[in-house]
């Protein structure tokens, strides 16, 4: 079978995504609800961060406009996971019930159909939300800008997201061999509010496993120092770019392994 390019994908997707974007809209009441909701989510999470270091000067060297930026910078590091790969949460119930046989039928990637039949628009208001703190905190820090500055910026952030993809996708393949999934892409999920927080004011064993185990600090901590330190990046911080696609490509293959050996309910 000939292989499909790029173009077709895209073309493919944006098909899929005007279907999931008319059946939402067709629920106007829900949609506004939960998007309200997201945001107020996203405001107490801010306020709680607010009242825990506003109070203080700074925090193992970094001061409360510099966390506020890591702080941003995660939010909006995750949010393609949770716009582009929210049904990586509906994949154990697609296992357990055999409804994910269908995906193995089409003539294209299962893992593009799969995550594609669903785009969380309510994630866009946390990534403005997280773009908002960014420039605010930016401003307060003083920070230069430069076509240089913002590149950077572009790519550790989407590379940063990779990371958090990764984790995600790694988590809900584990459905395709254990019944109680759910737990391992929960417990996964939560460790992404530790990503807000620079990992040097943590004790040296939880900074090896946020570093090698169970890497949040390559979603904002190592990806933000190149912006916020620039005369002082640690080699991991360039690195950074190539764990995140390391790590994806990583979960991807995990995912499809998973994905292949399928055979319908039982398996």
């Amino acid at each position: 079978m000939k292989s499909k390019g790029l173009r077709f994908y895209l073309r493919i997707y944006f098909k899929i995504l005007a279907q999931d974007l008319k059946s939402k809209m067709s629920y106007r009441a829900d949609f506004i609800i939960s998007t309200i909701g997201i945001i107020f989510t996203n405001i107490a999470g801010f306020v709680s961060f607010w009242i825990l270091f506003r109070s203080f000067p700074s925090i193992k060297g970094w001061s409360y406009y510099e966390m506020l930026f890591l702080y941003g910078f995660s939010l909006v590091a995750i949010t393609p996971t949770q716009c582009l790969f929210d049904n990586n949460w509906s994949l154990r119930m697609a296992v357990y019930s055999g409804d994910f046989i269908k995906y193995c039928f089409r003539p294209i990637n299962i893992f593009f159909y799969y995550q594609s039949e669903v785009f969380d628009i309510k994630g866009l208001g946390q990534l403005a939300f997280g773009i908002g703190t960014l420039i605010y905190s930016w401003n307060r820090i003083g920070l230069g800008f430069t076509p240089l500055i913002l590149l950077k910026m572009t790519v550790f952030l989407l590379t940063a997201s990779l990371v958090m993809i990764a984790m995600q996708n790694a988590a809900a393949a584990t459905c395709f061999w254990i019944m109680n999934s759910f737990y391992v892409l929960d417990f996964v999920m939560r460790f992404h509010d530790y990503a807000k927080y620079p990992i040097t004011i943590f004790s040296s064993v939880f900074r090896f496993i946020f570093t090698f185990i169970m890497p949040i600090a390559f979603i904002a901590y190592y990806p933000s120092l190149v912006i916020l330190r620039p005369d002082d990046v640690p080699l991991l911080s360039w690195l950074s770019p190539f764990a995140g696609a390391f790590l994806f490509w990583v979960s991807y293959r995990i995912w499809m392994h998973g994905a292949l050996k399928y055979n319908g309910t039982g398996s």
